[in-house]
């Protein structure tokens, strides 16, 4: 028996129904960017478990990219733990308008935009539902004026929950970049990001591994405090590329703590920064 095309496209709600036109035309959930913004990448910095550093790690990317002369915004997507204003002692509230709302600027000119910015208390907790989460990422996207950017990188919750899903779907992401540690789980919690990616057809550009060691200032030694490295193996595994090793800093923490972040500048990341440079040459060609 074969099944009745579809008379309407537009009203059709399965993707399988023979004969139907939009069968093989997915509908997109892409937002539209705000009138009053421009960005030619969106990075997001993911991964699958937290307390691995990726706030650290995304401003340590924001930092170089800035010192490099490129313009760079930070969305600050873990809308339940977020760090990033606090980083750079920036505090609210964000200014609004007709228009939309306003990025708040770091000392290194980079701009920002989190909850913690709206918010009236920033030591308030965040107790809302998924649905509410992904709205508030939503809005980053819509709401916000970026103005022109060369990248916005998007500093995501842990885990595959609703707001990485709704940043994949949302936001026309370029790329993920998985931070992970040397600790033995860093098997399951990369590949749990890689496939979550894959599934969603978003680019893995490479992997960074944070706490990779802890330099002695008085030997040099290297101590691997939270085990050897194992970022090379899984790296492999996945077809995917070791972008940095970046080692336990004292006074990276120190400055973070002291709302001093844009004076960090990690030397560990270059090879990551080289990847993204690589996305705006192939954008330019």
């Amino acid at each position: 028996m074969v099944e009745k095309a579809c008379s309407s496209a537009s009203s059709c709600s399965k993707e399988s129904c023979e004969g139907c036109p939009s069968a093989n035309q997915p509908q997109s959930f892409l937002e539209e960017l705000n009138s009053y913004s421009e960005i030619k990448h969106v990075i997001g910095i993911v991964s699958g478990k937290g307390g691995v550093g990726k706030s650290m790690i995304t401003a340590s990317l924001a930092n170089l990219l800035a010192s490099q002369g490129y313009r760079v915004g930070i969305m600050d997507a873990d809308i339940t733990g977020p760090s990033i204003p606090r980083m750079y002692g920036l505090k609210g509230p964000a200014m609004a308008d007709d228009q939309g709302m306003y990025s708040v600027l770091t000392k290194n000119d980079i701009k920002v935009m989190s909850i913690n910015l709206l918010m009236p208390d920033p030591e308030a907790p965040v107790i809302w539902r998924g649905p509410v989460l992904a709205g508030v990422v939503k809005q980053f996207w819509t709401d916000v004026i970026w103005g022109e950017l060369d990248y916005l990188l998007v500093d995501l919750p842990p885990g595959t929950g609703d707001v990485p899903l709704t940043v994949f779907q949302s936001i026309p992401v370029d790329g993920i970049v998985i931070v992970t540690s040397p600790q033995d789980l860093v098997k399951l919690i990369v590949k749990k990001a890689y496939n979550m990616a894959a599934t969603m057809k978003i680019p893995v550009l490479g992997m960074i591994e944070n706490y990779s060691y802890l330099k002695c200032p008085d030997c040099g030694k290297e101590i691997s405090v939270f085990g050897e490295s194992k970022i090379d193996a899984v790296a492999g595994e996945v077809g995917s590329l070791v972008l940095g090793k970046v080692p336990i800093d004292p006074e990276v923490a120190r400055l973070a703590d002291a709302g001093a972040f844009d004076e960090v500048r990690n030397p560990y990341l270059e090879k990551a920064i080289q990847a993204l440079r690589v996305l705006d040459t192939q954008k330019t060609e």
